[in-house]
């Protein structure tokens, strides 16, 4: 067993916790990977024709009606997700008024935007749930924990997804975070999806890693049998930074990914953004959903991870966590037993 200040104060049986992947739902992935031992999280869903906040309670009903074990819940809070103050006095409140949600909801991961607004309604309102964020720069990790939270997702720009224009990689970022901030907890993410992944995370300083795409292939998520064919077939040079609803995405390249055009500056991106009406934003989103619901992998947007390329099958959740966690106990007795 592996044990570490993130498998103690989860209490969870693997240093593995599933990456958000919003817009997406994640919830029975995400009740898979907890039961398997891990940590699952909930994605800040947000597809055309459904209100965030009924949506959120309807995903923490599910979870806690399906599994006993501990899981976490993600909230974009970017500038145009102007839905996340209230989600998150929302989370508070279920989280005070119904003992399960307040038993099993002990991890909530913002991400996308500024955390010290969540970390205020958190510490005044939950305190007792664990408000990470996700960073991805050093000096980005310096304001994080300046701003109250209590741990850091070191995600580098190898992940799918939405990433970051700062451009570092997980293998230098999370020896930095490691380095400066060794009491903090550290969660690495972006690039992992191998036992060798989860041995190298935890050899540099990391408590835990995260993982996105390796997810997506599972038996156990709710993504389009479509999407999930593309991922093994793929390599690692089969993925392209464009400009999402947050700003970097990295997507699969299909005919979405290449029509939608190169990256465009952070500076470009704020003016989009503020240039944004409702209907620009739902048409974005719309690429989003054909892929999920529909399964059209030539006009959807397709988020992955350059670790498309370590991945060659679709795997269940429970063999993802105990092999992986298995064969990193092995690599990292190998290198203690190198040492003379």
């Amino acid at each position: 067993m592996i044990k570490t200040k993130i498998t103690e104060s989860f209490g969870i049986k693997y240093p593995i916790l599933s990456a958000p992947m919003g817009p997406f739902y994640t919830t029975e992935l995400s009740v898979a990977v907890s039961e398997a031992g891990g940590l699952g999280v909930v994605s800040h869903a947000t597809l055309q024709g459904k209100s965030s906040i009924k949506d959120m309670e309807k995903q923490l009903d599910y979870v806690i009606e399906h599994t006993d074990k501990p899981f976490g819940l993600n909230i974009r809070t970017a500038r145009v997700q102007t839905d996340h103050k209230i989600m998150l006095r929302k989370i508070a409140q279920l989280s005070n008024s119904n003992p399960k949600i307040r038993e099993q909801l002990i991890y909530l991961l913002t991400s996308a935007g500024s955390p010290r607004n969540a970390s205020k309604i958190l510490k005044q309102k939950a305190p007792h749930i664990k408000h990470y964020h996700v960073g991805p720069a050093l000096w980005l990790v310096d304001k994080i924990y300046a701003s109250g939270c209590d741990g850091v997702v070191a995600t580098g720009t190898e992940g799918g997804g939405h990433q970051s224009y700062e451009g570092i990689s997980t293998l230098v970022l999370v020896q930095q975070v490691a380095q400066k901030y060794p009491e903090k907890p550290l969660i690495a993410c972006g690039g992992i999806a191998s036992p060798e992944g989860v041995a190298a995370g935890l050899a540099m300083g990391a408590d835990a890693v995260a993982m996105g795409t390796r997810f997506i292939a599972s038996s156990e998520s709710e993504f389009h049998p479509n999407y999930k064919a593309l991922i093994p077939p793929a390599t690692a040079r089969d993925t392209l930074l464009t400009t999402g609803g947050f700003g970097p995405i990295r997507l699969l390249k299909n005919k979405y990914c290449l029509e939608h055009g190169a990256l465009i500056t952070k500076e470009d991106k704020i003016k989009q953004e503020l240039a944004y009406d409702l209907d620009g934003f739902m048409e974005d989103l719309h690429h989003y959903e054909i892929v999920y619901t529909k399964g059209d992998v030539d006009n959807g947007a397709i988020p992955v991870g350059q670790t498309c390329g370590l991945i060659d099958s679709i795997m269940d959740v429970g063999d993802i966590l105990t092999s992986f966690t298995k064969e990193a106990e092995k690599i990292l007795k190998n290198l203690c037993a190198n040492i003379y």
